[in-house]
């Protein structure tokens, strides 16, 4: 059920579903995805699907989470990245193989924690956590050459454009609960051009942080 053959079988598909982008499918294929779900959701990890993990957030289906990567990866080589939504820490662990430095942000402190162990687990250290409002992005560290969101913003928020250096790409669904958007927006000085790629379905974006 978790066997690498499972692993090769899942990555076969994401590349017959369009993403091609080599190191982003090596690192799905090298990833365990069943230890970032229940044990009693294990056997459903290696569908193309969303899973719950509780709180009332999911585990994106990989084919969007290798879409996101790739499109995060397309203007080259990335050394630090800023995440916001850690959730399970499953998307946190590809990008920790595909780019020197992760920041991940994360408003739910029970998620945080469990993405925290399951990382150190697969000796991952190259991911730095914060507990916070994923609106607010992480400006201590920026700016960053590539953000990722992995939640549904009404609206791009201001403070992720604004963390982004020059030659930066976000990359965010944006949209209502009925209608999200996969948008791509990379930096030119003071200016912002955008791409609106496929229709998504994301939990939404929140504020505040829960204990």
């Amino acid at each position: 059920m978790h066997s690498q053959r499972t692993r090769e079988r899942l990555t076969a598909r994401l590349y017959e579903e369009g993403v091609r982008h080599p190191a982003v499918l090596s690192a799905i294929n090298h990833t365990p995805r069943h230890l970032f779900v229940d044990e009693a959701l294990a056997h459903r990890a290696y569908e193309d699907t969303a899973l719950p993990i509780g709180h009332s957030q999911t585990l994106s289906q990989p084919w969007i989470v290798g879409r996101m990567s790739e499109l995060l990866l397309a203007g080259g080589t990335l050394n630090k990245v800023l995440e916001i939504g850690t959730g399970s820490g499953y998307q946190s662990a590809i990008l920790a193989q595909l780019v020197e430095r992760v920041f991940s942000v994360e408003r739910i402190a029970a998620l945080q924690q469990q993405a925290k162990q399951r990382l150190a687990q697969l000796g991952l250290h190259n991911v730095v956590f914060r507990f916070g409002d994923g609106f607010e992005g992480w400006n201590a560290f920026a700016p960053y050459q590539g953000i990722l969101v992995t939640a549904a913003a009404p609206e791009v928020p201001q403070a992720l454009l604004e963390q982004l250096t020059d030659g930066g790409r976000l990359v965010i669904p944006v949209g209502s609960d009925n209608t999200q958007q996969l948008q791509v927006i990379v930096r030119q000085g003071q200016t912002f051009s955008r791409t609106v790629l496929d229709t998504v379905r994301f939990v939404p974006l929140l504020g505040g942080t829960v204990y």
